[in-house]
């Protein structure tokens, strides 16, 4: 009596088990292509891309602001968040030194609290007083200087120095509730 079940070949296993892996490869190169679901890019750092205003909601033109064809009104924040966004943005577009910005959209700490300001993000108020944190910081840590961008324009000052920089000068503005 015949059988007419579909018999597989004999399994043929080597030392180094090669035959089983090839059925397996076989296998699983037979099977449909899995779905793909659509996810963030994540950078080597392990956190996702996100732009540098994420989290702040992006300045929006009201009605009277149309029919007076002014700019919209920029959005309330903090000294601390001004700071925090100037450094997202250099992170987001690079930093340099000796010029408020370069062609290849580089900026240095000024520069970046201008574009901060420039597009929408707290007043002409919040960046003086952004700024003063700044300069507290710098002469609380033994660095005197006239300005934040004398501090910027030093050969010896690169950009992970000013990011720690706005970085201690959000977190003082945060806990004197500024």
């Amino acid at each position: 009596m015949t059988s007419n079940l579909l018999t597989l070949p004999p399994l043929r296993l080597t030392p180094d088990a090669s035959g089983l892996i090839a059925e397996i490869e076989a296998y699983l190169a037979s099977l449909p292509a899995p779905a793909r679901r659509a996810v963030p890019y994540v950078c080597p750092l392990g956190s996702t891309v996100q732009p540098w205003n994420a989290g702040h909601p992006v300045p929006r033109l009201g009605v009277l602001d149309r029919i007076a064809r002014r700019p919209a009104r920029p959005v309330p924040v903090t000294a601390a968040d001004h700071l925090r966004l100037a450094s997202r943005y250099i992170a987001a577009h690079g930093w340099v030194q000796g010029a408020l910005w370069d062609t290849a959209g580089r900026v240095c700490l000024l520069g970046a609290q201008a574009a901060v300001l420039a597009h929408g993000y707290g007043t002409p108020a919040t960046v003086t007083t952004a700024r003063v944190q700044v300069m507290e910081i710098l002469h609380a840590t033994g660095r005197p200087v006239t300005s934040p961008d004398d501090y910027n324009d030093r050969p010896t000052t690169r950009q992970a120095d000013i990011h720690q920089l706005l970085d201690r000068a959000s977190a003082r503005a945060l806990s004197l509730g500024l």
